[in-house]
């Protein structure tokens, strides 16, 4: 049973959840890692471990999308989770790449602004842009055209970076619908996560 679990008596997922003891020693490993790290384990890992060799894949996906390119950093990206998991009402991305985002600009105003109204947040043309083709993909896959591509191409985007928008939205429809068929709840420790100006009150990096 994980501290949300004791603290809430409410399941992290409607599936069942192994044992810690019982999953792969890779996948232990990455459990060690993350209380080293963040000081505690994602539900997202406990309620994927129920297919673990299918949690492997899907990290080591997660981690590939998230690494910046010079013109696609990594609170860029993480603007796109929380853009397309409002669209879908995801609790558990909402809260958990909330927090990964008021880590990434070190401005925990302006990620929560982002987080539930980027239209309203004041960004620059540019990662409006960016955000608008993610919810584009999200809510109207069908009406996706090239000129949207050659829009953020004049942004200064590649295209594979203008690809890894498109992955990166497309990844979380996938994880957003997931932790939704699944019940997931996000771990309560997210909610405080980065609250201070710069995350200058909390040691470690986000995984999750």
């Amino acid at each position: 049973m994980t501290d949300t679990e004791k603290a809430t008596d409410t399941p992290i997922s409607w599936f069942p959840v192994p044992e810690e003891s019982e999953l792969p020693k890779g996948l232990q490993g990455l459990f060690r890692k993350a209380r080293e790290t963040v000081g505690f384990v994602p539900n997202v890992f406990r309620a994927y471990s129920f297919r673990p060799e299918r949690l492997s894949a899907w990290f080591n996906h997660y981690r590939m999308l998230h690494e910046p390119t010079e013109n696609l950093s990594v609170a860029e990206r993480e603007m796109i989770a929380v853009a397309v998991s409002m669209e879908n009402g995801c609790l558990y991305c909402l809260v958990a790449h909330g927090a990964a985002l008021r880590e990434a600009l070190g401005d925990p105003i302006l990620a929560d602004r982002i987080t539930l109204d980027y239209r309203r947040a004041g960004l620059d043309e540019r990662r409006r842009a960016i955000l608008d083709y993610a919810v584009k993909i999200t809510n109207e896959p069908l009406e996706c055209t090239p000129e949207d591509i050659e829009r953020l191409q004049s942004f200064g985007l590649t295209l594979e970076e203008v690809w890894d928008v498109a992955e990166v939205a497309s990844m979380y429809n996938f994880t957003n619908r997931m932790s939704l068929a699944c019940g997931k709840l996000p771990n309560e420790e997210y909610h405080a996560l980065f609250r201070r100006e710069h995350g200058a009150d909390i040691a470690g990096k986000h995984c999750g």
